[in-house]
C-alpha cells in the first residue's frame, strides 16, 4: 500500500470524470492518503469559489467525492515549511510528502511536475510526482 498526496485540483477535476477521477478513486480504494490542515482548507475553499461556475449535481459531487477523501485520509500536521516550487502555494504539498514519507504525490501541476527528482530527494522528499495518467499507467 503506497503513501500518497493529492492535490485538491486533481481531486476538483475527478468531478469532471477521465484520468482524475480514476486516480482518485484508484488511490482511495487501495492506498493510504495524506492530507494535511492547509490542503483540507484548500479543498474547501475550492469548492465555495466554484459553485458559482458549476451546477449544483457537480457540486454535490466534488462535496461527495471531498468528504470521502477526508474520511479516508490521515491527517498529519506539517510543523515544518518545504520551499522548493515555483508558485509558493505548491509548497505545502511538498512538505506534506516529506513529513508523511509519501511516495507519490499526484498532481496536474506543471510547478511540481518539473522538479527535478534530484532537488527532491537533496531537500529529504522521496516520493514520485506524477500526473493521474501517469498514476494510473505505474504497477502499484
Amino acid at each position: 500500500m503506497a503513501k500518497i498526496v493529492i492535490d485538491a485540483n486533481v481531486v476538483i477535476s475527478a468531478a469532471f470524470g477521465g484520468k482524475p477521477l480514476e486516480a482518485v478513486a484508484r488511490a482511495m480504494r487501495d492506498h493510504e492518503i495524506y492530507l494535511s490542515p492547509s490542503i483540507e482548507r484548500e479543498l474547501k475553499e475550492t469548492i465555495s469559489g466554484l459553485s458559482k461556475r458549476l451546477s449544483a449535481d457537480q457540486i454535490s459531487y466534488i462535496r461527495e467525492k471531498i468528504e470521502q477523501l477526508l474520511s479516508l485520509a490521515t491527517r498529519i500536521f506539517v510543523p515544518t515549511h518545504v520551499v522548493l516550487s515555483r508558485d509558493a502555494k505548491d509548497d505545502h504539498y511538498l512538505s506534506l510528502c516529506k513529513k508523511a514519507k509519501a511516495d507519490f504525490l499526484i498532481t496536474g501541476d506543471k510547478d511540481l511536475l518539473d522538479i527535478p527528482k534530484e532537488t527532491l530527494e537533496k531537500n529529504g522528499i522521496v516520493c514520485l510526482i506524477i500526473s493521474p495518467h501517469q498514476f494510473l499507467e505505474h504497477s502499484l
